[in-house]
């Protein structure tokens, strides 16, 4: 959709390199007592240029760059360290002698992800360019984020669906605060775009169970994401694609303590579902407004001030086959604005104290209609029930500001404290038809959690997070716990415990205002291990619910559930030359009671095994980047559940869906269009093919009321493309596109 504009940024920024002159660096890394370190890493920073050094401590690459150039050389428990060499000759020597971390358990650093006693043990820290790379993501954070374990494949719904969870229990979270409306508002059977740019952030943490004490809220999985301090330099883009046009600019102060953005973006799906038939009959194709802006001043040596604002508005129109009747169609339209607004402010303090703090305000307006019509498009009135309630209009109005400050002590031994408090504040107003009902909620949450080191090679992190809904009238306690013990050979094993809360969604609430929280306990083991540019990742799971939200016979809480698995994850760079690639395996084992399930069923958007591969080139002769992404997955259950003659919920109809089966590629050819230009520009041409054997994806079935009739909820078209052009000017963006510490 709309995101595509992002996606076409990742695969097309220019990154070309015309010096055919090559250079020999070599050397030895060593200790501080000398002795030769076999297995680190060199390389030249915002190349692909890397080296591994052998028994020996020796290293020998070539480069193509000329001129002054960073050269670093990292080794696991050793502090990484970095020289500056003017490449004018063939040959240059450089020796490093690297000296040992004041602890072993140091974080273990790596492009997929992060682990340690922490947040960043049980979930992958991704750059935006790893993420955002991954063929087929569309443009989307989370979206790409379905290429690690622990997700499902769904490919009817926006948002993260982790470890038998809902997408509305997987929040994101934005410099701490709770980004309350990520993608454009629901489409039935149709994925929709994010709101916000994938650059903005410097730093993805997807953890998917058993995250800190400094968040709340979410059920299943927390998204942390991190924004950028200041850019490198002034830049600007521009992008033409056939669904989407956009231009923006950052600027840099003079003095570069400041700056200032502002970026434009309109997306129509008009012309491209002139080209590309679609299953529904879109009378109003997929349409998007979009402008943010945002500021950065840094305050002092250590303290920054940064705010970010969004808008954006949104318009679908389609018609499908109606489930009850050959003769008739189901018309659905959605309209919606949204705006957004960030400032955080971070500085340290005497003591060792740090203050993080951030305020956050999000308005959206939402206005549904759904019609039943007949072959003409005009709009029926038929009483009786299935019919009597199939035209009808839903307009949701939120209001939602968050206040968050958190404070941090060092303490001795790389250990530390924080404290913080937060306070949400929510009005929301539900319009069924000509029924209104407003809801308003202040929730306050106060948490602690502290790092120990236990030992050289054992950490702990111990929270607790208490938080009060004046709306549900009730507190609640969530402790959190894990541990990391680190192997003598890098490997490392963390083990996780905690309690997580989370407010039904307000649909609920609006039928019944006596809800109170759902929980869920997450029990979590893991073992990672990175070496020779290769990372393994095995971790299993036990998740149990309670007090889930159930809408039949009435709305309470007397759902409960369960979810257990085993995943993996596996990163290879150096097998094959130039060559980043990762499989990942995942296995579930989930049900749950909840909604209208009668009693514990499999969810119907889990199943219990999906593996998925992600594979990397970047041709640097011919200037070509090239992605490739495949996912299989066993199918997922469905049911007609409809109530007894006592209103009582009975499945009358279950079954499994085919096989998911699906292949993207994007491609990306980079150059230099205006090569005399002052500001040098970094452009490329864009374009892909998402399921490209175009296998027919069943995601489920809509039942008719007499459950004789069923359809299935499929793709929109068998395959989707892009095709277009992106110009950056001013930023070079290699470090982007050649993975750091390769």
């Amino acid at each position: 959709m709309a995101a595509l504009k992002y996606y076409a940024l990742v695969v097309c920024i220019g990154l070309a390199n015309y010096c055919l002159a090559q250079a020999t660096i070599k050397g030895i890394v060593t200790d501080n007592r000398k002795h030769p370190l076999a297995d680190a890493s060199v390389y030249v920073k915002g190349t692909a240029n890397v080296a591994t050094t052998d028994s020996a401590g020796q290293f020998v690459f070539t480069v193509k760059e000329k001129g002054v150039q960073l050269i670093i050389a990292s080794y696991i428990g050793f502090k990484e360290t970095e020289k500056r060499i003017d490449i004018n000759d063939t040959l240059v020597e450089i020796n490093f002698v690297l000296q040992p971390e004041e602890r072993a358990l140091d974080p273990v650093v790596v492009s997929a992800g992060s682990f340690e006693a922490s947040d960043k043990a049980k979930g992958a820290s991704l750059t935006p360019m790893d993420a955002m790379t991954v063929a087929g993501n569309g443009g989307d954070i989370a979206n790409s984020l379905r290429s690690l374990p622990g997700t499902q494949q769904i490919g009817d719904k926006e948002g993260l669906f982790v470890r038998g969870g809902t997408s509305e229990e997987a929040k994101q979270f934005v410099d701490g605060t709770l980004l309350k409306s990520p993608n454009y508002g629901s489409v039935p059977g149709i994925m929709q775009p994010a709101r916000l740019n994938p650059f903005l952030f410097k730093g993805i943490l997807f953890n998917t169970g058993g995250y800190s004490a400094l968040y709340g809220q979410a059920l299943s999985s927390a998204l942390i994401l991190e924004t950028i301090d200041l850019p490198d330099k002034s830049s600007a883009t521009l992008h033409i694609f056939p669904m989407s046009v956009g231009a923006g600019f950052q600027e840099l102060g003079r003095n570069k303590k400041s700056s200032y953005g502002i970026n434009a973006n309109y997306g129509s799906y008009a012309l491209y579902n002139e080209v590309v038939k679609q299953q529904p009959d879109f009378f109003h194709s997929p349409e998007y407004i979009e402008t943010d802006a945002n500021f950065r001043i840094k305050t002092s040596k250590t303290g920054i001030l940064k705010f970010y604002t969004n808008y954006g508005y949104n318009r679908t129109g389609l018609r499908n086959a109606n489930v009850d009747s050959s003769d008739l169609l189901s018309a659905f339209e959605t309209r919606g604005r949204n705006l957004y607004a960030n400032l955080s402010y971070r500085e340290l303090l005497s003591n060792g104290w740090k203050i993080d703090a951030g305020l956050a305000y999000n308005y959206n307006k939402q206005d549904i209609t759904n019609k039943l019509e007949d072959g003409d498009h005009h709009q029926l009135f038929i009483p009786g029930f299935p019919y009597s309630n199939q035209n009808n209009t839903l307009r949701t109005l939120s209001n939602f500001a968050q206040a968050r400050m958190v404070f941090t002590k060092t303490l001795p031994h790389n250990q530390a404290l924080r404290v913080g408090a937060e306070h949400f504040y929510g009005r929301d107003e539900y319009s069924s038809n000509d029924s209104l009902t407003t809801l308003k909620d202040n929730l306050t949450a106060v948490f602690a959690e502290t790092d120990v080191y236990i030992a050289s090679n054992i950490a702990a992190k111990i929270g607790v997070r208490a938080e009060n809904s004046g709306l549900l009238n009730k507190m609640n306690w969530a402790p959190r716990i894990s541990f990391a013990y680190r192997f003598t050979d890098g490997g490392q094993v963390n083990v996780a415990y905690g309690i997580f809360y989370q407010k039904p969604e307000l649909p609920y609430l609006v039928q019944n205002r006596t809800l109170t929280y759902a929980q869920a306990s997450h029990y979590i083991i893991n073992y990672q291990k990175k070496a020779n540019n290769r990372l393994l990742r095995v971790e299993a799971y036990y998740k149990k619910y309670k007090d889930l939200v159930t809408t039949q016979p009435v709305t309470a809480n007397d759902g409960s559930g369960y979810a257990k698995g085993i995943e993996l994850f596996f990163r290879d760079k150096r097998t094959f030359k130039d060559f980043d690639y990762w499989v990942t395996y995942t296995y579930l084992d989930t049900k749950r009671k909840f909604l209208n399930y009668p009693y514990a069923l499999q969810p119907n958007f889990a199943t219990p095994h999906t593996a998925s591969l992600a594979v990397k080139r970047f041709f640097q002769d011919i200037n070509l980047s090239a992605n490739l992404s495949y996912t299989l997955a066993t199918g997922r259950p469905y049911y007609n559940i409809q109530n007894d003659v006592a209103g009582k919920p009975v499945v009358l109809n279950e079954g499994t869906t085919n096989l998911y089966n699906q292949m993207n590629l994007s491609f990306a050819y980079l150059f230099n269009l205006f090569k005399k230009w002052k500001h040098k520009d970094f452009s490329g041409i864009g374009f892909g093919i998402n399921n490209v054997f175009g296998t027919k994806q069943v995601f489920g079935y809509n039942y008719s009321y007499s459950g004789l009739n069923k359809m299935p909820i499929t793709q929109p078209a068998p395959r989707s493309y892009y095709i277009g052009l992106f110009m950056s000017f001013g930023i070079d963006r290699r470090d982007d596109f050649i993975n750091e510490k390769l």
